[in-house]
């Protein structure tokens, strides 16, 4: 096992948020606890809880890094001529990485949080770039009314997200 000394805090959290990714990715959202991930990376459960707050916190920062993902592809596809196009664009690349990600992806729908639990702002931002790059695709459709099109955004994400 590692001793503690062997990685910075910064360094064992992306240990950990990249096993806890791989674990998922590999076998879905159900397979991860917290003791498997400890043997995965050679640290202590202690170790993890010394990182994050419990589980629900390690899949929370686990699926913002689902989020990161999606928000990376979404910003690369290149605006077309018009708004459909990029509308299009947006939809294949959205719908490619959930294909290529199918169990990271679903973990963002599977996991809940315990009643009264509240995800955290951060995490809401992160929901927040996205929307506002649907927003701005949409911005044309919507006659530049950018009420109308951050209706039609959350419209839209609520769609595919249920």
């Amino acid at each position: 096992m590692a001793r503690r000394y062997d990685h910075s805090r910064e360094e064992l959290y992306g240990i950990a948020l990249d096993a806890a990714c791989q674990m998922v990715a590999e076998k879905g959202i159900r397979e991860l606890t917290t003791r498997k991930l400890a043997k995965e990376i050679g640290y202590s459960v202690g170790t993890l809880y010394n990182l994050f707050d419990d589980q629900d916190d390690l899949i929370v920062h686990m699926n913002g890094r689902t989020l990161n993902g999606l928000a990376n592809v979404i910003a690369a596809v290149p605006d077309g001529k018009e708004s459909e196009q990029t509308i299009r664009a947006m939809s294949k690349a959205y719908i490619k990485f959930t294909q290529d990600n199918f169990n990271l992806w679903n973990s963002l729908f599977e996991h809940r949080l315990p009643p009264g639990r509240e995800l955290p702002e951060w995490y809401r931002e992160k929901i927040d770039i996205l929307l506002a790059m649907v927003e701005k695709a949409l911005l044309p459709i919507c006659a530049n009314n950018q009420s109308e099109c951050q209706k039609a955004a959350r419209v839209l994400w609520s769609s595919l997200h249920g």
